[in-house]
């Protein structure tokens, strides 16, 4: 079974022309499809299937990858521990490079505090995507293995795209956390344009999201200051792209993140058309298949309704464990009520 050379390697570029994009498809040799790495599922019907929802159409990976080009800002969701999806998020960093944009690729595994290490890491003359993640600690981040995301940062490299720190510190998430957007700083506020809240049918449509992902176990009291964070991420991850997008060399902006981040009724699309108006967005949500769901419309949301994502490419599944069941000690913790100690209210 193949995996993506993580050796440094430069991809080639051919321009989007205005000759539109049957003269890209015949001329711009696109990277190798990998091949899978999930073992579950792969006999579905829809596994490789890519299904635009705006028009309700199947499409090529191909026609993808000559579509996006078109967006300022290209976001890639993921379920973070399918090796599948990093895969061809990779492989769609190198079709977007290959069509002639110059994608900064901002990673929400990366935050604020750890762009140092990052940059210095970039600037030694022998940096690759195989050191990359040591370099930055990512042993310690709670993540999936690096050996995982190494084949996005070698696009990126390959490509000679900036890579960026996309999240918010955890100790400003944990702030957040504890006393609420409101209570951080104006600055802050301003920066993000956390001034702004959700409409109803937003907070419900998280709220549902929050407590389907944590199998019912969240308690409710919890619901509004977790809202926060996601909420303050998104913004930073809006941010990033934007800033990113402005570096030298760089044209447009690639976020690799959860797919809830990526949704285009809540998520970072939403905080990208008001702190970046104009631009062209297009988001890709890559959908473990389900042996029960063997058509589109069977995946709900993700699938029905064009505002959540443009196109969900359907992939094997990592495995067959239940997550309520596989996180079940953790879940529990959520459960209990937090310990007191003296002083606490």
């Amino acid at each position: 079974m193949s995996r993506i050379n993580p050796a440094r390697r430069r991809v080639r570029a051919c321009p989007l022309s205005a000759v539109l994009i049957a003269l890209f498809l015949q001329s711009c040799a696109l990277p190798t499809l990998p091949e899978w790495r999930s073992a579950h599922g792969r006999d579905h019907p829809l596994v490789g299937i890519i299904y635009r929802t705006s028009d309700g159409q199947f499409v090529a990976p191909a026609t993808l990858a000559a579509e996006l080009p078109r967006a300022d800002f290209v976001l890639l969701g993921e379920k973070h521990d399918n090796p599948d999806h990093h895969s061809l998020q990779a492989w769609l960093v190198r079709a977007l490079i290959g069509a002639g944009r110059h994608p900064a690729v901002a990673l929400e595994m990366l935050s604020e505090d750890q762009a140092p290490r990052l940059a210095a890491y970039l600037a030694r003359p022998d940096a690759g995507a195989a050191g990359l993640g040591p370099a930055v600690g990512w042993e310690r981040s709670g993540w999936p293995a690096w050996p995982d995301y190494a084949p996005i940062a070698d696009a990126a490299l390959a490509g000679h795209a900036p890579i960026v720190a996309a999240d918010l510190p955890r100790a400003l998430q944990r702030a957040i956390g504890r006393d609420g957007i409101a209570a951080q700083p104006a600055d802050l506020i301003a920066r993000l344009a956390l001034d702004v809240p959700y409409v109803a049918a937003q907070t419900a449509s998280l709220e549902t999201e929050l407590i389907d992902e944590h199998c019912g176990a969240l308690p409710r009291a919890s619901l509004p200051r977790m809202l926060d964070v996601q909420r303050a991420r998104d913004a930073a991850f809006a941010r990033a792209m934007i800033v990113g997008a402005q570096l030298p060399g760089a044209d447009s902006a690639v976020l690799i993140a959860g797919s809830g981040h990526v949704r285009g009724d809540r998520g970072v699309p939403w905080h990208l058309r008001r702190l970046a108006p104009g631009r062209a967005i297009a988001t890709v949500a890559f959908v473990e298949i389900d042996d029960e769901r063997r058509m589109p419309g069977d995946y709900g949301a993700a699938v029905g309704e064009p505002s959540a994502f443009d196109y969900v490419w359907f992939t094997p599944r990592v495995d067959d464990a239940d997550p309520c069941v596989k996180f079940r000690e953790q879940l529990q913790r959520l459960r209990q009520p937090p310990a007191t100690t003296p002083g606490q209210n």
